[in-house]
């Protein structure tokens, strides 16, 4: 199967998972449930879940585990899903369209986003919770894993110092802080999912993490060189915001070329990283190397 059809059948999967799990609009009440599905299944490229379902694959899972992989991958885009609500609000990125759709915040109202996003984020432990977790990896450790990921550590720590550094000088300390909890932590959970849906021992498990650490910050910094080169039409959200309100990214703190060239070294990492999983990896290594041809 080739990568384009790989992600195309992958996505049509996790699209499916995620109808299954969201509550429906009939169920009461229907507005914030509609609008958790507008933002859940708007699109998106379910990067996070496909990523989750390939390392289950790299780590030879069974049936039972891509099973797994499956639901946990949608657990994670669910909780990304929130996150993307809360950043588009007026009070911290204030952006009107996410994948080429007005905003929930825009279709609901402020107060209505702030629900859905946060129903989102307790959906997702939710669940978590309804696994048949592998012998190796007890429900514990993937409820810990998510909840660590998604804390004031990482994912919210990294969103605090992002709205700290609008309007002055970051250094290049910071701003890899800023994505490593931003971008890289929420897509390493995802991938170290999958690994552990397959009852993965340690080793896997490490060479995973930085295999996700490093795409992660590459999938940023290639997101930060997007944000400056392309269109609002062509990124499904507003083209040059970043720039706009001061915002800390590559681009600014590096310039183009030398973001291009962190880039593509930070893949090269990751791709050097699989080479536990021999050809099992071969997917992942695919994966990474079509995320750093978005830019070029």
């Amino acid at each position: 199967m080739t990568l384009a059809a790989y992600l195309k059948d992958r996505q049509r999967q996790v699209d499916a998972e995620l109808k299954r799990l969201l509550p429906s609009t009939k169920t009461r009440p229907g507005t914030v449930h509609e609008a958790m599905r507008y933002s859940v299944l708007a699109g998106g490229k379910r990067l996070r879940p496909i990523l989750c379902l390939a390392a289950c694959e790299a780590c030879g899972g069974d049936a039972a585990a891509r099973k797994n992989a499956l639901t946990l991958g949608a657990a994670v885009e669910i909780l990304h899903t929130y996150t993307l609500i809360h950043d588009d609000l007026p009070c911290m990125d204030d952006d009107d369209f996410r994948r080429g759709l007005p905003t929930c915040h825009k279709k609901f109202g402020e107060g209505m986003a702030v629900l859905a996003g946060d129903a989102l984020l307790t959906l997702a432990f939710e669940i978590l919770a309804g696994i048949v977790p592998p012998k190796r990896h007890p429900l514990a450790a993937f409820v810990r894993e998510l909840a660590v990921t998604g804390g004031s550590r990482k994912l919210i720590g990294g969103q605090v110092l992002d709205l700290e550094g609008e309007g002055r000088a970051v250094t290049a300390a910071e701003l890899r802080y800023i994505h490593e909890s931003k971008t890289a932590a929420l897509l390493t959970t995802a991938i170290r999912f999958g690994g552990m849906a397959a009852n993965a021992p340690e080793k896997p498990l490490e060479a995973l993490t930085v295999f996700g650490h490093s795409l992660g910050l590459a999938f940023q910094v290639i997101d930060d060189i997007l944000d400056v080169t392309q269109t609002s039409e062509k990124l499904g959200k507003s083209a040059g915001k970043d720039a706009a309100v001061g915002k800390a990214t590559y681009p600014a703190l590096f310039g183009l070329e030398k973001s291009r060239t962190e880039a593509a070294r930070l893949t090269r990492r990751a791709r050097e990283s699989l080479a536990l999983f021999g050809e099992k990896g071969t997917r992942l290594a695919e994966i990474a190397g079509y995320l750093l041809d978005r830019e070029y």
